[in-house]
């Protein structure tokens, strides 16, 4: 599993830390938003009348995903959230979104012609495990519960809080809030999380 590495902005007793977003067929955004569905372009795959749209499920292949039916013994996630765009510029993921899918513009697809906008999926496995739970060290999000650890030359890694990961986890994310000053004084460490509470409060495990 691929861990997203976040970087350290400046060295003050306190680190602070912003997510960069770095995960196999995933990214990550620093902006917010409720999840809203792409231009009602029909589905080459015929599914739906959106590609991959919320609450339809796809398959995973050795380098590309398609839409099923979330019935089929194909399907293995599932659309929690569907923007058009670019994540560097549209709204972030649901926080347990377990991998993040990018659909490039005019997709084409098995079955037929049309197309598809250009945009990206959050998507959330069937079965676990699920990367995007707090502790499970994935996910393009870091949220309230996730641990880190450093990686060297003022950077920090996602990693499982369990301990299954390659790395030991060394900070626990307790909680977020709006503003640094908010944090307990037990805090060892600042993450920026973004949204309505940007910040989150680390500790030491």
């Amino acid at each position: 599993m691929l861990a997203r590495m976040v970087w350290v902005l400046c060295a003050v007793p306190l680190l602070v830390l912003a997510l960069a977003g770095c995960q196999a067929l995933s990214g990550s955004s620093g902006g917010s938003g409720d999840p809203t569905t792409a231009n009602p372009l029909r589905s080459p795959s015929g599914y739906g009348a959106v590609f991959l749209a919320v609450g339809e499920c796809s398959s995973r292949g050795r380098t590309s995903f398609n839409e099923v039916p979330c019935r089929s013994e194909r399907a293995v996630a599932k659309v929690e959230a569907r923007y058009e765009g670019s994540t560097a510029n549209g709204p972030a993921c649901p926080a347990r979104t377990d991998f993040v899918l990018h659909i490039s513009e005019n997709t084409p697809a098995a079955g037929g012609g049309g197309s598809v906008a250009q945009g990206y999926a959050c998507m959330r496995n069937l079965e676990a495990p699920h990367p995007g739970d707090p502790g499970g060290g994935g996910g393009p999000r870091t949220i309230v519960g996730d641990c880190v650890y450093s990686a060297g030359k003022g950077q920090v890694r996602e990693t499982p809080c369990d301990g299954s990961g390659e790395s030991a986890p060394q900070y626990r994310v307790k909680s977020a809030v709006a503003t640094r000053e908010a944090c307990p004084e037990s805090t060892s460490l600042y993450v920026a999380l973004g949204g309505s509470e940007p910040v989150g409060c680390a500790v030491k495990v």
